[in-house]
């Protein structure tokens, strides 16, 4: 399958203890912590461009403009879906929504570059050698 816009990814999750705003750092209460809402978005992206990309070729995160509008409580389901929206060369643009089964709890867009991944990873191990 090729790359086009349109194309589309839901995942689903559920808010725990473990993905709270108090538990990641990024709050202090027990409601779907931001750092978890922004994961999901980049693992369904992740995963619809994985399914279409041919062998040795990958995507990473660019950027992220995620508004995060409502709280949601430990023990609600909550559903991430991404579709591409424009295709620019190696840069795909998704738009990303997130809820849970009351209402829309997040909504924004998301790029990823797709790479060599074999390059990418060798460029990334060569900062090892850098002293620190």
């Amino acid at each position: 399958m090729e790359i086009a816009v349109g194309l589309s990814n839901v995942i689903e999750s559920r808010v725990t203890q473990s993905t709270t705003a108090k538990f990641l750092k990024s709050g202090s209460l027990n409601v779907l912590g931001t750092p978890e809402m922004i994961r999901l978005i980049e693992q369904s992206a992740a995963e619809l461009l994985e399914k279409n990309l041919p062998d040795g070729k990958t995507s990473v995160g660019i950027s992220m403009n995620i508004e995060h509008k409502s709280p949601t409580p430990i023990g609600l389901k909550i559903t991430a879906e991404v579709t591409i929206e424009k295709v620019d060369g190696r840069k795909i643009t998704f738009l990303a929504r997130v809820y849970d089964p009351i209402s829309e709890i997040g909504s924004g867009t998301h790029e990823r570059f797709i790479v060599d991944a074999e390059k990418f990873q060798s460029k990334a191990d060569s900062k090892t050698a850098v002293p620190v």
